[in-house]
């Protein structure tokens, strides 16, 4: 059994989609499998990633099953156009920022990264995606509650917010399926260095 259950944590998560084929939110394969069985699934894209057996129906004896695809749209209500502004984290900051740190160029894990403020929140800058960079923790030490330029340092690129397609793809960074990358490049924006 537990071999089983290790198979299948090692599925990737499945993009959802609302019925227009905007993307929502990634789902696991058990809350994609409550998708279709609640016949909530309207169309899907993709090649099928998994093949789920259910039980047997009394009257002919039958087994149910379903094919489980990589990118499922949802019937519902459609997700205005402009679905704000993605909440910020640490993983989804440092995957924009390719884990480099922006101050001097190196590159590191999510370990060896910090948050920092381009103006510090002490001196009234916020905590939001175009006021955060990463920054590895030397060059944040070093950076303090100063401004770059009053450190003596300088921003190699400027920050962006990201878009919800972006977040996506960064909050699943390493764990998404070429055809759900596919998918999501397509609503990119322009200055997404996912795009690189």
């Amino acid at each position: 059994m537990i071999a089983t259950i290790d198979l299948y944590e090692r599925i990737p998560r499945i993009l959802r989609l609302d019925i227009s084929g905007r993307p929502i939110d990634w789902v696991s394969w058990r809350g994609a499998v409550c998708l279709y069985a609640r016949e909530i699934v309207v169309w899907t894209l993709g090649d099928p990633v998994l093949h789920v057996r259910g039980g047997h129906s009394r009257f002919d004896g039958t087994q149910s099953s379903i094919d489980i695809h990589s990118i499922i749209a949802c019937d519902g209500k459609v997700m205005p156009s402009t679905k704000g502004i993605p909440p910020l984290t640490n993983q989804a900051l440092f995957g924009r920022d390719r884990n480099v740190c922006l101050y001097c160029g190196g590159n590191f894990p999510d370990s060896g990264l910090t948050r920092d403020h381009i103006v510090p929140t002490s001196r009234g800058g916020s905590d939001m995606w175009d006021n955060c960079v990463s920054a590895c923790k030397r060059c944040n030490h070093h950076k303090g509650n100063r401004l770059a330029h009053e450190s003596g340092m300088e921003l190699l690129a400027l920050p962006y917010v990201p878009n919800f397609a972006e977040y996506l793809a960064l909050i699943n960074s390493g764990r998404i399926l070429g055809d759900q990358m596919d998918f999501l490049r397509k609503s990119f924006g322009a200055n997404s260095r996912l795009l690189h």
